[in-house]
């Protein structure tokens, strides 16, 4: 094998590895203490979450209620569910104009028309909902 060529084969070396390595030993409160601290940080090294704690970085702190996440998941997908029978209106119309004799298709577009109203009386709720969520409880999740 000639000199001049080298074998590209590997992990690419670091430009600057970390080879210092140090221990520390914990007892049973502080390690109980050092895990629950761990997993709210959210991070998913634990050599990155003690290195950030000693170089003073910002230690990141999540707390996440999943009833509220659940809850504003729903509200968002009832949210996008009408918002897509919007988009559909207008087919309906087309498709009863269409198909239907004047007479009928405009009974039809009455009940539509009822429908339609009371969706709309409920989007309102879904948007009134979540605007309240997310005044309430964005400003908890922002000092957290």
């Amino acid at each position: 094998m000639d000199e001049t060529r080298k074998r590209k084969v590997g992990r690419l070396p670091k430009k600057d590895p970390a080879v210092f390595r140090y221990t520390i030993s914990l007892n049973t409160v502080q390690h109980d203490k050092f895990l629950s601290l761990f997993e709210q940080s959210r991070q998913t090294v634990k050599a990155h979450f003690i290195t950030s704690c000693i170089f003073s970085q910002p230690v990141k702190v999540v707390q996440i209620d999943k009833g509220m996440q659940d809850y504003y998941m729903r509200l968002t997908t009832f949210y996008g569910q009408f918002r897509a029978i919007g988009t559909n209106y207008n087919q309906i119309v087309k498709t009863l104009k269409s198909n239907f004799s004047e007479k009928k298709a405009l009974a039809l577009l009455y009940k539509l028309e009822k429908v339609t109203i009371e969706l709309v009386e409920l989007q309102r709720k879904i948007s009134a909902q979540i605007e309240d969520f997310e005044h309430k409880y964005s400003s908890s999740w922002l000092q957290k």
